[in-house]
């Protein structure tokens, strides 16, 4: 079964954060999806990195020029 894909190029940037931390709180553990961005999110792996430390992961599956895809997810909780 394949991820879903978050498109926020058409979201206003003020938006983008808001919608895909949004959409990382709705996974269950082992569950991820792509984000497909305009430009590298480096800073919301970042904010990523300081908010959620070691429950997430971050997957570059494309590096632009014009798309850059990442895979987010929710690690599964261990036993």
């Amino acid at each position: 079964m394949s991820e879903p894909n978050l498109d926020v190029r058409d979201e206003p940037p003020a938006r983008r954060h808001e919608l895909i931390l949004s959409t990382y709180h709705d996974l269950e553990p082992g569950d991820g999806f792509v984000l497909v961005n305009d430009h590298d999110p480096k800073p919301l792996y970042y904010q990523f990195a300081a908010e959620y430390p070691d429950r997430f992961s971050w997957e570059y599956l494309e590096e632009g020029p014009t798309v850059w895809r990442v895979r987010i997810g929710r690690p599964a909780v261990a036993a």
